[in-house]
């Protein structure tokens, strides 16, 4: 038995995670949901977005599953997500962009995955005003060479048990020539270590270029927090958006899988959110637990359901009379 603690989020995400939660339920997977709150309900109903018994539950079963969140304006997180991927030392931010037959989108055969540092860089918070007029600020990166062989091993190491044949670093070491150069450096020390995985450095405004230009010569990304940030989000972009792309925060002894779009609460209520990302992000989360047969299942049925175009939200199928609930019964039934 596998315990995970639930965090169904805001906005779209109580609708989409129930139908993730029914279907990860129909596949057989042994898991035992503890739920928990998080992001404006948990602040609405403990008066902080991260409540400590959301904090005891995590500690508990070092799982967490979760909907999107709203980040609450004026309270001590900058974002409950920043807050728990450092609170817990999920170094490895990992997001796949795959295009599926099924959904129309400018180019075919994509299947890409980013690693993104998740713990330092740009996003470790060191940022201050310089004047009392605050009228200067400064941010600093922070770029270890501890966290940086972490990652970049971590990346190697997916590369090779996936069936992954290169990776490639993007960097802006040509011009941050101590943070970035560093981190350049201990991607070319890796790559001597996986001989059996091609290895590729670009630099990351070129690497943009080429993503939208050939995004088929892409397999494996690393990079740094904030780079890796905006990539992620380009990649969702060749394949279709946000709506279809799952999240895996990764640590040495717990690990955190997500939807990694928006809460979306201009249509919360409605059963018109695609539930696609956060069910994709339980197929990761089967997989982490080692719940192989049960991840296959549901990734035969999704493939099914999306590929067919009929029982879709409006997202993926405008001409689509179907919603939340219909799409994740139909992945239910697929299963059978």
């Amino acid at each position: 038995m596998h315990k995970v603690t639930l965090i169904k989020g805001d906005g779209i995400g109580p609708s989409i995670m129930d139908e993730a939660v029914k279907v990860i339920n129909a596949s057989g997977a042994n898991i035992q949901w503890e739920e928990a709150y998080a992001g404006l309900a948990a602040f609405e109903k403990f008066g902080t977005p991260l409540p400590d018994e959301t904090l005891a539950s995590f500690d508990e079963t070092r799982l967490a599953f979760k909907g999107p969140l709203t980040t609450v304006v004026g309270t001590g997180f900058r974002s409950i997500n920043v807050a728990l991927r450092q609170q817990y030392e999920l170094y490895a931010n990992v997001r796949p962009a795959k295009t599926w037959p099924g959904i129309k989108t400018r180019f075919d055969n994509v299947d890409i995955v980013i690693v993104r540092e998740n713990t330092e860089g740009l996003y470790a918070g060191l940022e201050h005003y310089l004047t009392p007029k605050k009228d200067i600020a400064e941010s600093l990166a922070v770029v270890t060479r501890s966290a940086s062989e972490r990652i970049i091993d971590y990346a190697f190491k997916y590369a090779r048990d996936n069936g992954r044949k290169k990776v490639t670093v993007c960097h802006k070491a040509n011009i941050l020539k101590y943070t970035q150069g560093l981190f350049l450096d201990i991607a070319r020390e890796t790559a001597v270590r996986y001989p059996d995985i091609q290895f590729d450095e670009k630099i990351i405004d070129a690497a943009c270029m080429h993503m939208v230009m050939n995004p088929q010569q892409f397999d494996v990304i690393v990079c740094t927090n904030m780079f890796g940030d905006i990539l992620s989000d380009l990649t969702a972009g060749l394949v279709g958006g946000l709506g279809l792309i799952p999240g895996a925060n990764i640590g040495a002894d717990a690990a955190l899988f997500e939807a990694v779009h928006g809460s979306a609460p201009d249509i919360a209520g409605k059963n018109l959110a695609n539930p696609l990302a956060v069910i994709m992000a339980g197929i990761m989360m089967l997989d982490y637990l080692g719940e192989t047969a049960a991840a296959a299942k549901i990734k035969t049925a999704v493939d099914k359901v999306v590929n067919e175009g009929i029982f879709v939200t409006k997202d993926i199928n405008p001409e689509s009379n179907c919603g939340t609930i219909e799409m994740g019964n139909a992945i239910v039934e697929a299963m059978k």
